[in-house]
């Protein structure tokens, strides 16, 4: 049998993680869209109807197609060469915990709000981001039509603020104020798991 290609190998969850998302969200948007409303996160009703389920399920679906392939990207970007670094346990680890973290933040402060509804892995892929750049301090990134590498940390710094501009003007069914607390649970989780590559990025970002 063929070998696999050497990302699948490297990085099987993330690898998995990434089909999972897509695959389910193009599903929920073009063929079954009836699944995205079932599976919808909705903090104030989460205790009352017992809806579980969705703190999970609501991270593999997307609002629409522009979401899914900025997340995809992003998760692409970083994912893949942290969970080489991390290892798979560590990675997998560290994205549910991003992703519950950021569902916490959402429903304290939605919770009183019964008209309150999202979907996404934003606040996954943010602590996931948030831990690249603290292994890869000087890492970088193409995004076309941009000639000139960015840096890790400045694309972060703007999708936050990309993040907090969209939470203010509250359209969508996407889950922007998962990324705080997504980016937080990120750096809290190498502080504790790996202080020694929270002191390097440190000393690195101090030059």
């Amino acid at each position: 049998m063929q070998e696999l290609p050497s990302f699948i190998t490297n990085s099987p969850a993330a690898t998995l993680l990434l089909a999972a998302m897509v695959i389910a969200s193009l599903v929920g948007l073009y063929v079954a869209p009836g699944w995205l409303d079932r599976n919808l996160f909705r903090p104030h009703w989460l205790l009352p109807r017992r809806e579980y389920p969705t703190l999970i399920t609501s991270a593999f679906l997307h609002a629409d197609l522009p979401h899914l392939l900025f997340n995809a990207f992003t998760f692409w970007a970083f994912g893949f060469s942290l969970e080489r670094a991390m290892g798979t346990p560590g990675f997998v680890a560290l994205y549910f915990f991003g992703l519950l973290v950021s569902d916490l933040g959402t429903f304290f402060r939605h919770r009183d709000n019964p008209v309150y509804q999202c979907l996404g892995a934003s606040g996954a892929i943010l602590a996931v981001l948030f831990a690249s750049i603290l292994y890869f301090p000087s890492a970088s990134l193409f995004i076309l039509p941009v000639p000139v590498p960015i840096p890790a940390p400045l694309f972060a710094v703007g999708y936050l603020a990309y993040s907090y501009y969209a939470s203010r003007q509250g359209r969508g069914r996407i889950n922007h104020d998962a990324h705080l607390s997504g980016a937080l649970a990120g750096i809290a989780f190498v502080a504790v798991t790996a202080p020694e590559v929270l002191g390097d990025a440190f000393r690195h970002f101090m030059g």
